[in-house]
Formats: C-alpha cells, sequence, structure tokens
C-alpha cells in the first residue's frame, strides 16, 4: 500500500477550522483559503499514511468533535 495521504488541520492561529486528509496539501490548503481566507493555513499531523489508514483517523477525528468535512451541511 502507497502512503501518500496526509492527515491535517487547516488553521487559522492557534484556531483549528477544519480537519482531513489529502494527497495534495499545497492545492487542499489554497481550497480552504478560498472558504475561510488567506491568514489560514495547513499543518500537517504526523508523516504520510495510507489511504486506509488516513480516513480511520478522520473517522476519529469526527468522533472527537473535531470540524471535519462529514460535519458540514
Amino acid at each position: 500500500m502507497s502512503r501518500d495521504t496526509y492527515k491535517y488541520h487547516f488553521k487559522q492561529g492557534n484556531k483549528i477550522l477544519h480537519t482531513g486528509i489529502t494527497n495534495d496539501p499545497e492545492r487542499r490548503e489554497q481550497e480552504h483559503q478560498q472558504t475561510y481566507g488567506d491568514d489560514g493555513h495547513i499543518t500537517k499531523v504526523g508523516s504520510a499514511t495510507t489511504i486506509a489508514a488516513a480516513l480511520k483517523w478522520e473517522r476519529e477525528q469526527t468522533e472527537r468533535g473535531r470540524p471535519t468535512r462529514r460535519q458540514r451541511g
């Protein structure tokens, strides 16, 4: 299995606005900046991992109440 997926938090200052996974952090950061503003940035969580492990992590983040794509309306 390929380790090409990154776990991340999109933050403004110390506030986490979005928690997610991506295979292209630079592109995803630009997409979030269009929604949340140019002063936000991605902070990678750990190193690259498999998609299966990243999806498991994302589910755990949702269960902990972190803002993820699954919580958006």
